[in-house]
């Protein structure tokens, strides 16, 4: 954070998981808790960061439970990567109701719905201050929607992730379970795997190790949570090198 109080950041990608999506539900789309998101990236936009986003789609589909009960796992993971879609096009609605031009750009080409990946073009989305949402993960089965944040982040010369989950941090243990849970202020690439704090898979974790993409878990639960860790408040966890 500079004097200012402004964010020294100047490109992220935010990733959440579908369930962030959901509020109270157990299923499904939530619209003013999409909307409610929708308003943190619209206030983090305002302090000039260029922001990507991946979103996850087990509030709709989750590809290893459909195969867990006797799915094929490459259909299922394929149905789940459709999932991330519509989570999308959710959050491109309620971005573009806040007057906030927004590009869909999906993995899997549909070109009535979204824009196909080219690299080149979604750099320039970013440099024109549009919000990019990444679907559909990486295209691939067999890979999770955190390890296609951690490959879009990188290609899109992200300095940052910031993961958005229903904690205020990277704990030894569930928070919501053991009241003795330890909160790590920072923590490295090798401890993550190594201890199995679950923060992101193992393919996403090495990933942003091979490329030093630090992660910021922080609690999207908390309002004004994404503005305030952007600008060096508030509580999170850090992983790097």
């Amino acid at each position: 954070m500079d004097a200012s109080g402004q964010t020294t950041f100047r490109r992220v990608l935010l990733k959440i998981s579908g369930e962030a999506l959901m509020g109270d539900q157990g299923f499904g789309l939530h619209p003013p808790t999409v909307e409610r998101i929708a308003r943190e990236v619209a206030s983090v936009q305002e302090m000039g960061v260029e922001i990507c986003m991946v979103i996850g789609g087990g509030n709709i589909f989750r590809g290893l439970q459909g195969s867990a009960q006797g799915m094929e796992r490459t259909t299922a993971d394929y149905m789940g990567m459709l999932a991330t879609v519509m989570n999308a096009l959710a959050m491109q609605s309620s971005l573009e109701g806040l007057g906030i031009h927004t590009r869909v750009i999906s993995a899997i080409r549909m070109d009535e719905v979204a824009e196909p990946y080219i690299r080149r073009r979604a750099v320039r989305h970013l440099e024109k201050k549009r919000i990019c949402i990444f679907a559909a993960g990486t295209g691939n089965p067999y890979f999770t929607t955190d390890t296609a944040a951690t490959l879009r982040a990188s290609e899109m010369a992200c300095e940052a992730i910031f993961k958005g989950t229903k904690v205020d941090g990277v704990y030894d243990k569930d928070p919501k379970k053991f009241e003795d849970a330890k909160r790590f202020e920072t923590v490295t690439y090798d401890e993550v795997l190594q201890k199995h704090l679950g923060v992101m898979d193992a393919s996403a974790i090495a990933l942003a190790r091979d490329n030093n993409l630090p992660i910021i878990v922080f609690s999207l639960d908390e309002p004004g949570g994404f503005r305030g860790i952007l600008a060096g408040e508030g509580t999170s966890t850090t992983v790097h090198g």
